[in-house]
């Protein structure tokens, strides 16, 4: 049994929390715990998670494959692009290990909306039906040269996010004897 096929759902959730999880230590170590995650009832635009940090909200379609495997692209819905700061990240996984490997990228810097694929290749339904594989007219198919590699989680969160600005203390602002007590 290829349990990759039979519980795609449950694949499919796995590799949502461990994302988050790992978004939710990076910004607990080195983001002052600022990201807030939610997930959408239903999915109608094509995101599957909502991040909000540093004043940037993401609406984020999540994409897994094998490391190994061969799909050389993705189907994204065109209503993505209408979600503040849309985007596609791609998780690259051990089939083995079940440990994320890498990611790829496709959207825009933090704030900007997702770059336009209303051009890019209609997308065909994987099933036949009456009249063959109908095309999906929202939907549209994005090549992996589209997407822009990304090192780590680290990377991925300041992909999304921007750079950290750190807060500076104004101590002469506080007079001395406050310090002291």
């Amino acid at each position: 049994m290829n349990l990759a096929s039979t519980h795609s759902v449950f694949r499919e959730r796995l590799f949502e929390h461990q994302l988050v999880f790992e978004l939710m230590r990076y910004s607990w170590l080195h983001d002052q715990a600022s990201l807030e995650v939610s997930q959408p009832a239903i999915d109608r635009f094509g995101h599957d998670l909502v991040l909000e940090a540093r004043g940037v909200t993401r609406h984020v379609q999540l994409k897994t494959s094998w490391i190994t495997g061969r799909a050389d692209s993705q189907n994204v819905h065109v209503g993505l692009g209408s979600k503040p700061s849309g985007c596609v990240l791609w998780m690259l996984v051990d089939e083995h290990s079940m440990e994320c490997k890498g990611f790829l990228f496709f959207g825009a810097a933090p704030g900007q909306p997702l770059p336009s694929i209303s051009d890019f290749k209609v997308a065909r339904h994987t099933r036949k039906n009456n009249s063959g594989k109908g095309e999906r007219p929202n939907v549209r198919e994005i090549r992996r040269t589209q997407f822009r590699k990304l090192v780590d989680i680290a990377d991925v969160y300041r992909t999304l996010f921007g750079e950290s600005t750190p807060v500076a203390m104004d101590c002469e602002a506080i007079p001395s004897s406050e310090f002291l007590g």
